[in-house]
C-alpha cells in the first residue's frame, strides 16, 4: 500500500525515525553559515499572528560556555562543555514591538491584544517553543544532532545572558555531529489510539 507521506523514506528517517537527542559529539565545528542556513529554512514556522518571539544566543567562547554550564544541572554539564556549539533559546517578552512590521495587516494588534502583560507573556513562550521545535528539525535537516535541555536555573541564565528582564530562556540546545556512544536506548512512544480521538 502506498504511503500517504510526501517525503521520501530517507528524509523521513533523517528528520524523524533515526533522529535522536545526542549525548556526545565529535569535535567537528558548526559554522555560522550552517546556523544561518538552518534559520533561513525554519523562519517560516507557523506562529500566531506571525509573531516571532524566539531569540537565540550562540555560545562559542570558553568563558561564556563556563558561565552557562554553571547554571545547568550536573547531568547536563559535561555534554554542554563538549558540544561544538550551544544555543540558548529564549522568548522575547516584548515581541509585540515588532508586530506592526511582521503583521502589517493589523498593526493595531500590538496595543489591542498584546498590551496585556499576561497575554503577551503566554504568547511569547508558547510561540517561541513552537519555533524551538522547528529549530531542532532544521538542525536535523543540516545533518546535525540536537540535544535540547531544560535542566537549568532559568532565572540565573536570564540574568547572565540577557539581563534586561525582557527575555526568558526556554531551552539550551547542544548542537553538533553525534560522537561515540551518542545515544541512549530508544524509549517507548505512545500508540496512535492512545493519543488521538475523533469527535
Amino acid at each position: 500500500m502506498p504511503t500517504p507521506l510526501v517525503l521520501d523514506t530517507q528524509a523521513q528517517d533523517l528528520l524523524f525515525r533515526e533522529a535522536r537527542t545526542a549525548n556526545t559529539y565529535t569535535d567537528e565545528p558548526v559554522s555560522d553559515e550552517t546556523v544561518q542556513a538552518v534559520y533561513d529554512l525554519i523562519k517560516y514556522a507557523p506562529t500566531a499572528f506571525n509573531l516571532q518571539s524566539m531569540r537565540v544566543v550562540l555560545v562559542r567562547s570558553d568563558d561564556a560556555r563556563e558561565r552557562l554550564v554553571s547554571h545547568l544541572v550536573d547531568s547536563n554539564q559535561d555534554k554542554t562543555r563538549n558540544a561544538p556549539l550551544v544555543a540558548i533559546l529564549a522568548a522575547d517578552l516584548e515581541f509585540h514591538e515588532e508586530l506592526p512590521r511582521v503583521f502589517p495587516v493589523f498593526p493595531e494588534l500590538k496595543d489591542a491584544v498584546f498590551a496585556d502583560d499576561e497575554i503577551r507573556d503566554r504568547a511569547a513562550r508558547s510561540n517561541a517553543t513552537l519555533q524551538l521545535g522547528y529549530f531542532i528539525m532544521g538542525l536535523r535537516a543540516a545533518g546535525l544532532a540536537a540535544g535540547p535541555m531544560v535542566g537549568f536555573d532559568g532565572e540565573a541564565i536570564d540574568k547572565e545572558f540577557f539581563g534586561d528582564g525582557k527575555h526568558s530562556v526556554i531551552a539550551v540546545v547542544n548542537i553538533g555531529k553525534p560522537g561515540e556512544n551518542a545515544w541512549f536506548p530508544r524509549l517507548p512512544r505512545l500508540d496512535y489510539d492512545e493519543v488521538f480521538t475523533t469527535v
